[in-house]
């Protein structure tokens, strides 16, 4: 089966994957720029820019590390990440994903917008009021994640009465992804909450605000997933986990090389500073942090509201901001490593172009 192209708001996806957006630096200029470019939709992750670059756009750091929210998102980072993918891609649909749990959101929609991005994805929360930071982009397509059709109908209901303004598409993510999880940790197990159960119902809550289209994410892996998807419903797919395989992955070697090693019982559920649970590999980090014999938490880049300036992070045992960069400059000892349930698939780096057309044309 040949698959129909991806409409979201006024742009064409000519093939109908989404590449998750993963930070710290996991999707930047180069994956997200390679994926735009080779027919799909590149996501930039806004998490950790002031990281980007060798932290040239993060103006104040503290032990290395960029000071707060406005040095952590750093706009002249996004900025730089944003014009470097668009020298890969040119004017194909390029988003942004940024997370509502964050702090400054509105400001970093806002600087993503700027920026010159054609789309904003929000999951990590319900993006209730969203549009208020896109309203001088009306060309902007807003697409929230959610987990369930319930999440939905809330969405679209504040949205239509608050903006007049209804989501260009959404999300749908199932409990196999990576990173945080719209479910709790028991949740995540259940047969109604695993994405094959949760498409039918979230495609005929769409329908009924005017036909949104439905992405399928968490746990889709190869073209069989994909079509299966498609079967139920969905315009389209996200996947993230299946994108660190690749030559053009932002990602550090080492952070690579720890998927390709993990084996499929390392990739677990763990607690998080965010107040959702999240998938991961298990590490010397976690091994550390279940004997509360973790890193110090200073709480130096203030990143995620919940975390309550760092109060989370020491009753989780860890400060996501600093473990994450530190995946990113490819420290194995104390990097957190997220993945999606199949990572441990991951065998071989190839190239995106390779892998698109594995994924739209088969193994």
């Amino acid at each position: 089966m040949s698959f129909k192209s991806l409409k979201i708001g006024k742009y064409i996806i000519e093939k109908p994957i989404v590449q998750g957006g993963m930070g710290v630096g996991v999707s930047w200029d180069k994956l997200a720029g390679t994926v735009s470019k080779e027919g799909g939709l590149g996501v930039i992750s806004s998490v950790g820019t002031g990281y980007y670059e060798n932290k040239i756009h993060a103006h104040k750091l503290v032990a290395t590390r960029p000071l707060d929210a406005l040095n952590f998102y750093s706009k002249e980072g996004l900025n730089a990440i944003v014009a470097n993918a668009r020298k890969i891609c040119g004017d194909k649909p390029l988003a942004a994903n940024v997370l509502y749990a964050i702090n400054d959101y509105g400001r970093v929609v806002t600087d993503a917008c700027e920026a010159g991005v054609n789309m904003i994805i929000t999951g990590a929360g319900l993006p209730t009021n969203m549009p208020e930071f896109t309203a001088d982009y009306p060309d902007v397509a807003l697409i929230p994640i959610v987990s369930s059709a319930k999440a939905l109908k809330i969405i679209c209901k504040r949205w239509q009465k608050r903006y007049d303004r209804l989501p260009d598409a959404v999300i749908l993510e199932g409990p196999k992804s990576g990173g945080h999880q719209g479910f709790t940790y028991e949740q995540c197990a259940l047969p109604e909450n695993q994405l094959e159960n949760l498409v039918r119902p979230v495609v005929e809550e769409a329908a009924l605000w005017g036909d949104i289209p439905v992405i399928a994410a968490g746990g889709v892996w190869d073209k069989n997933d994909i079509e299966e998807m498609m079967a139920l419903g969905a315009r389209g797919v996200q996947m993230g986990t299946r994108f660190i395989g690749t030559f053009e992955c932002d990602a550090h070697e080492n952070f690579k090389n720890v998927l390709l090693n993990a084996k499929e019982e390392d990739i677990q559920l763990m607690g998080s500073p965010v107040g959702y649970p999240a998938r991961g590999v298990r590490t010397n980090l976690t091994t550390l942090v279940e004997k509360r014999e973790g890193p110090a938490i200073k709480c130096i880049s203030n990143c995620v509201a919940p975390c309550n300036r760092g109060e989370e992070a020491k009753a989780v045992g860890f400060c996501i901001a600093d473990r994450l960069s530190d995946a990113y400059e490819g420290n194995t000892e104390l990097g957190l490593f997220f993945s999606g349930t199949n990572g441990y698939r991951l065998t071989e780096i190839i190239s995106v172009k390779e892998l698109m057309n594995k994924l739209t044309q088969g193994e």
